[in-house]
């Protein structure tokens, strides 16, 4: 074992150290979380621990008993109060520290043209281009690892039963996250960073469809002859009936052996999202 020391101290607003909670897992169980959570197949235990205070020697860690749901429960709360409450805007559907969910509505905005392939025969984005266009009611879900780009055809607060269609913009994966390349990622999931994540998606320049995007629009030509039309025409509303819903596999109730496709809800995106 390592050699290494650590130093508590008090800090401002009366918080001592008073417990420390040791967690320990299978040997062989090395591919965790980042913070060392066994996989699927390990497992764990955890330690509750009284600290005891010397006035030489410092804090030391004294005999533990097995850490129970209870324990977290109040260590839970105890947390919890210490958070500052937070408004929540009209838009946002989720707030939960792993998990943010809002939605944005449909709107004409400027949209950032650079196409690194561009077809032939375009009428306003051949070249490097500023121009207003209109986007169709979005959802946006945001989580640690990735920002969720969803479209709605429905232009009002959507609810559980509303159902996620992909995105038209560009430079979205076709399971409907952002492919960030360059683009700074915001450092907390808080109401704040909203802004954040908006200027990512919608002030970044759009460079090329990603694969299997093309076909996630219904209608003749792909998103690079759609954007150009409604950018030729300076259209005010976007043709929601070409958005395609993302799918989901589900039993029959017909016929159990077999699986039905059923368009995705944000409730269900949400409950998938979270795992």
């Amino acid at each position: 074992m390592s050699k290494h020391s650590t130093q508590f101290e008090a800090t401002a607003g009366g918080l001592v150290l008073t417990n420390a909670i040791l967690l320990y897992r299978t040997e062989a169980a090395r591919s965790g979380t980042r913070y060392g959570a066994p996989g699927q197949d390990g497992r764990a235990f955890a330690s509750l621990h009284h600290i005891e205070h010397d006035d030489d020697a410092g804090p030391r860690i004294a005999a533990g008993k097995p850490l129970t749901r209870a324990h977290l429960r109040q260590w839970s709360e105890a947390l919890g109060r210490a958070a500052a409450p937070e408004l929540l805007p009209h838009n946002v559907l989720v707030a939960h520290q792993d998990l943010l969910a809002w939605w944005i509505p449909a709107e004409v905005r400027p949209a950032y043209f650079n196409l690194s392939t561009p077809l032939a025969g375009l009428k306003a984005l051949s070249t490097r281009t500023v121009v207003s266009v209109p986007y169709p009611a979005h959802l946006l879900v945001a989580t640690k690892r990735s920002l969720g780009v969803y479209a709605l055809r429905e232009d009002e607060r959507p609810t559980a039963d509303s159902i996620v269609f992909h995105s038209p913009i560009l430079n979205v994966y076709a399971d409907g996250t952002l492919c960030w390349g360059n683009i700074p990622k915001p450092g907390t999931l808080s109401v704040s960073a909203i802004p954040d994540f908006e200027r990512a998606l919608f002030e970044s320049w759009s460079t090329h469809p990603n694969h299997g995007q093309d076909q996630t629009v219904s209608g003749k030509g792909g998103l690079i002859s759609l954007w150009d039309d409604l950018a030729a025409r300076r259209a005010a509303r976007f043709p929601v009936r070409r958005l395609k819903a993302f799918a989901v596999k589900r039993r029959s109730v017909a016929a159990s052996s077999r699986k039905a496709i059923e368009p995705l809800t944000l409730g269900q995106l949400i409950e998938r999202t979270r795992r």
